[in-house]
């Protein structure tokens, strides 16, 4: 299932490693995820610091068919679960 969205988006899609889930991010938090990433180059995950980012979980719309951000929960997750979306 592909990802559609806008070139214009205000939020950035990370994949969260331990949920096997998408994350919508603002743009705050996610210069938060990425720098913790720069920072933290090359360390082991035992030795990562806990930096946390708020965002929303992606729902499947029975619908369409399609994801869509659940905007009626949001979610504290660790800097270090989270992958950008390609």
């Amino acid at each position: 299932m592909a990802l559609l969205r806008s070139i214009k988006n205000e939020y950035e899609f990370f994949h969260h490693q331990k949920l096997d889930a998408l994350i919508a991010l603002d743009k705050q938090n996610s210069k938060i995820v990425s720098s913790f990433w720069k920072s933290n180059k090359g360390k082991k995950n035992t030795t990562l610091p806990k930096t946390k980012a708020e965002g929303y979980k992606f729902i499947l719309d029975e619908e369409f068919d399609s994801l869509k951000i659940d905007f009626t929960q949001s979610f504290m997750f660790e800097a270090k679960d989270l992958v950008k979306a390609k």
